[in-house]
């Protein structure tokens, strides 16, 4: 697919569901640009994904294929940047 060769695509993390039959892939792309589209163009090929993690993963059943982007970077920059605000070291600060 050209529009996921154009993109360096990192997985963070997997979260399984308790039946381990459905995998939610978080990704994130280089730069953060065009995540979404990543996204789109991975759900579109997941059927091809999952039959090549299943000849690689030893599992009773391979789980279905849901993507999402990752937006833990993006949340905990903004923890960060409240917490060196001004206004909250002051009231951390006593």
């Amino acid at each position: 697919d050209e529009v996921l060769d154009r993109h360096s695509i990192t997985v963070p993390e997997v979260r399984m569901s308790p039946d381990l039959k459905l995998a939610t892939v978080y990704v994130l792309t280089l730069g953060g640009s065009e995540a979404d589209e990543a996204v789109a163009h991975l759900e579109k090929h997941k059927r091809y994904l999952r039959g090549l993690l299943a000849k690689r993963v030893s599992m009773k059943f391979m789980p279905e294929l849901r993507f999402r982007v990752d937006t833990s970077f993006e949340k905990s920059a903004r923890i960060d940047e409240l917490l060196a605000s001004p206004k909250v070291a002051r009231d951390l600060d006593g």
